[in-house]
């Protein structure tokens, strides 16, 4: 048994029973419809059974009228050749029926991607980085940088909130109940929000004068951080809640003391406190424990992704 037919589960004997009788809920035979794709094991005793039904006998009486209609391949008459058919249904070397499952495996990431790849969200990113360029370079403005590092780690939260949940996907409650749903489809999705946001907003943060504010990549571990808490915390709350905690919390804790420092002194403050939250190895070890922990989380309450979140 290969190392990914272990990390797959098996049907159980009432399942296939009641999936072979018609007795299975319409989520729950999805479900195993999508398992036995990638379980030959399973795939055979669902066809056992289903054979043992009344339907089976239907079924085996059109596959053999299909058989009986259907034409026979002309063969040779050498002796030599009289056991294979004259033209070989699929050449050597052609890369045709090979590329089909690569095409499949493709078309199914784009589609657990969802949301996260589609849609107003790329040109909701891109929004962010070009404004930030043109405050900095068309309007002088110049703690661009600083601005773009307090708004950079609530993207990808923003992004988990919008891509997954039953606010996002009409499919949301059957989607959870299959194998590649829940958690599994969650974290595909914060992948594809991350694939995106991260290299757009490090390349803008570059592009920008320093001014006192942290590199250009200080975020990204806050980022990932604040992403993983969002997800764990939305298995309680619901995604567009635990976005709003996580989000709105790191927000008020770099803001809060740019509020009260006088007119001159805003971005200057803005910067110092961007520094304390993300600069030097102490404060991203603590981010780097804070994702860890987040992670941990999340694993433990992952079977609550096996049903429907909150909205």
């Amino acid at each position: 048994m290969t190392q990914r037919e272990r990390r797959l589960w098996h049907a159980s004997d009432d399942l296939v029973a009641r999936y072979a009788q018609g007795d299975l809920p319409e989520p729950d035979a999805w479900s195993l419809e999508k398992h036995v794709e990638d379980c030959a094991g399973c795939a055979s005793r669902v066809s056992v059974a289903v054979r043992g039904t009344a339907a089976g006998a239907v079924l085996a009486q059109v596959r053999a009228a299909v058989l009986e209609s259907a034409p026979t391949p002309a063969v040779s008459s050498t002796p030599t050749a009289s056991r294979a058919p004259v033209a070989s249904p699929a050449p050597v070397g052609r890369p045709a029926p090979a590329g089909r499952p690569a095409l499949s495996r493709l078309a199914r990431l784009l589609w657990a991607a969802g949301p996260a790849v589609r849609g107003a969200w790329l040109p909701a990113v891109l929004t962010v980085a070009v404004a930030a360029l043109a405050l900095s370079y068309l309007a002088g403005f110049a703690g661009a940088r600083a601005l773009l590092l307090v708004v950079a780690p609530v993207v990808p939260v923003a992004g988990v909130a919008l891509s997954y949940g039953p606010h996002a996907d009409p499919l949301h409650e059957v989607a959870a109940a299959t194998p590649g749903g829940g958690l599994r489809l969650a974290l595909t999705r914060t992948v594809a929000v991350l694939a995106v946001s991260v290299p757009l907003l490090t390349l803008a943060g570059l592009l920008l004068p320093a001014s006192g504010a942290p590199a250009a990549a200080a975020w990204l571990l806050p980022g990932l951080t604040l992403a993983l808490a969002s997800l764990a915390l939305a298995s309680f709350v619901g995604c567009r809640v635990a976005a709003g905690v996580t989000g709105g919390g790191w927000l008020c804790a770099v803001l809060s003391p740019v509020v009260v420092a006088p007119g001159a002194a805003v971005t200057a403050r803005l910067s110092e406190q961007l520094s304390r939250c993300l600069d030097g190895t102490a404060t991203q070890a603590a981010w780097a424990a804070a994702a860890a922990v987040s992670a941990a989380l999340l694993a433990l309450r992952s079977p609550a992704y096996d049903r429907p979140l909150r909205p």
